[in-house]
Order: structure tokens, then C-alpha cells, then sequence
């Protein structure tokens, strides 16, 4: 495994970085982040010559990150060509384990924002933290990831050829299966690791209300 550091005050940005890994011919290249057009175009190119490019893009959700390349002069059919998944990720906080007490939601909250309705919870063990000196009385204590993947079916492909915008390829990928960040985070609320207020609020931007609840 070979790291470099990005120093841009001598120079050295994430697209010189890439020229410098090509030399070395690695299997598996990690791009802290992308966030210029070089670099967007460095990355592609990289997966062009048969390379795993792993790097992150500020979007939010996980079909935002084509149109994101797209703003960054990224051909569509470049996108179309190397992009295997995209996935997008958000940081809940965790229900505080020391002061854990059995909560009851609104189940009218639940039915809009999550489209589920009282008989579909399943063995819900619905928690919230009472407050307690370990979680200095928040009632969470420490985080837990969720995710929205995203993977570039054919269909996907093609309507990124099309120059489809975001919410479109995100129906699309939710006819296909995909699970929204919402629905992601709606099972960890029913395994009572957080709460529905938390998920709600680390997704409030990336849900369309259609969406949500196709």
C-alpha cells in the first residue's frame, strides 16, 4: 500500500496525485475526494485503464452524483462507462445504551415521512434515551451509518447518457430496488439503535416526499 499526502501550497493536488499513482500501476486507487473538474476527469481516466477508483463527491444522495460529474464537464457517457455504484452515507446518532427507554413515535409522522403504516412494524423495539451523565443528558450517545446504494444497472446507465436529472435516476433506481438513506434509517429506528426525529433530521435534505414514500 503506497499513501501520498496532497500539498497543494507546493503544487501537489489530488489530479497530480493521480498522475503519480499511475506510474506505480495499482489495482485499487482511494481519492480522498473529488472536487474539481481535473480531478473528475483524472478519476475517470483511471477507471478507463482498468483501474478501481474509490473516492467521494459532495452530493445529496447517491444519484446526485451524476449530475455532480456532469457539472464538473464530465462526459455522460464517461460516467456511463466507468461508474459501478455510487453510495451515499449519513452519520445518526446512537440511542444512549445506559439511559435506553421504550419510546412511542406518532405513528401519522411515521406514515408521511416513512410510508409505513402501525401494522407493517413488524417486532418494532421502538428506544429513545431518557438522558443520563454517560450521554450528558442528550439521550444518544456515540453514531451509526446508513446508506443508500445505488448500483449503475443498464438503465441507470442509459439515462445517464440521456442527461437524466437526479430525481428521475432516483425513481428509476427505487423501481429497481434501491433503499433510500430514509429507508435505511427507518431500520435502524424499528431495531431501536435511534430515533425517528434523528433520521428525519440527517435526511431532511436529501428526500424528496415522492420519493420517500414510492
Amino acid at each position: 500500500m503506497t499513501q501520498m499526502q496532497v500539498q497543494p501550497k507546493i503544487g501537489f493536488d489530488f489530479a497530480m496525485g493521480l498522475r503519480s499513482m499511475l506510474r506505480h500501476d495499482p489495482d485499487i486507487m482511494l481519492v480522498g475526494e473529488i472536487r474539481d473538474p481535473e480531478t473528475a476527469e483524472m478519476a475517470i481516466r483511471s477507471s478507463l485503464t482498468g483501474h478501481l477508483v474509490l473516492s467521494t463527491l459532495h452530493t445529496n444522495d447517491s444519484a446526485g452524483a451524476v449530475t455532480r460529474l456532469i457539472d464538473m464537464g464530465i462526459e455522460p457517457f464517461l460516467i456511463s462507462s466507468t461508474m459501478i455504484v455510487s453510495i451515499a452515507q449519513r452519520l445518526v446518532r446512537r440511542v444512549c445504551v445506559h439511559c435506553a427507554e421504550p419510546a412511542d413515535p406518532d405513528p401519522q409522522l411515521i406514515r408521511w415521512e416513512f410510508g409505513v403504516e402501525p401494522g407493517q412494524y413488524g417486532e418494532a423495539q421502538f428506544r429513545k434515551g431518557r438522558g443520563c451523565d454517560h450521554c450528558r443528558f442528550t439521550g444518544y450517545r456515540g453514531r451509526l451509518a446508513i446508506y443508500e446504494m445505488m448500483p449503475f444497472t443498464d438503465t441507470i446507465k442509459d439515462m445517464t447518457v440521456k442527461r437524466a436529472n437526479a430525481l428521475e435516476i432516483k425513481r428509476q433506481a427505487l423501481r429497481e430496488g434501491m433503499k433510500t438513506l430514509r429507508h435505511s434509517g427507518w431500520r435502524r429506528v424499528v431495531s431501536g439503535d435511534t430515533t425517528v426525529e434523528e433520521v428525519l433530521r440527517v435526511t431532511a435534505d436529501a428526500e424528496d416526499l415522492g420519493v420517500a414514500r414510492s
